[in-house]
């Protein structure tokens, strides 16, 4: 499983292009053989995949029955504007504009790695909305989310 580390701020040209900043392409290594894909993200954000991670996810959706009505309506958002992204000569790949709209991106973007994907959002809504103040709220949604898992004795 890849491990994707940083947040990296990037603007984007006229025509929607983003260059991959070095040191994310140094975490890719198949990015120029292998491309990836984007699509829409659940918080009006996008969400870029390696193709490998791609892969794995499909093959979960596409094991839901598409019989029930709420299944095949995530299947459609899911997929829903997913682009394969090749990376140009000049090292960048072209943000199609109807998922652009979607997230509202235009110029100054953050790339933030979470694990095995990037999310893709406009600097002015991830600072604000990775603005949580003063510490104290992050750290009561850490023993919200982690405080009832067991780690066998290891603590964070």
């Amino acid at each position: 499983m890849i491990q994707l580390i940083g947040e990296f701020e990037c603007k984007l040209d006229a025509k929607g292009r983003l260059v991959v900043p070095a040191a994310l392409k140094r975490q890719l290594p198949d990015v120029e053989q292998e491309g990836l894909i984007v699509n829409r993200g659940f918080d009006k954000n996008l969400v870029i995949y390696t193709r490998e991670e791609w892969d794995k996810q499909a093959a979960k959706i596409s094991k839901l029955n598409t019989f029930n009505a709420k299944n095949r309506e995530f299947v459609r958002q899911f997929m829903r504007g997913a682009t394969i992204l090749s990376l140009d000569s000049a090292g960048r790949v072209l943000l199609p504009k109807v998922l652009l709209d979607y997230a509202n991106i235009e110029g100054e973007v953050v790339l933030a790695c979470q694990f095995d994907k990037v999310e893709v959002w406009p600097k002015a809504v991830y600072d604000e909305k990775m603005d949580l103040g003063d510490g104290e709220d992050f750290s009561a949604l850490a023993e919200e989310v982690m405080g009832s898992l067991d780690f066998g004795g290891l603590d964070g």
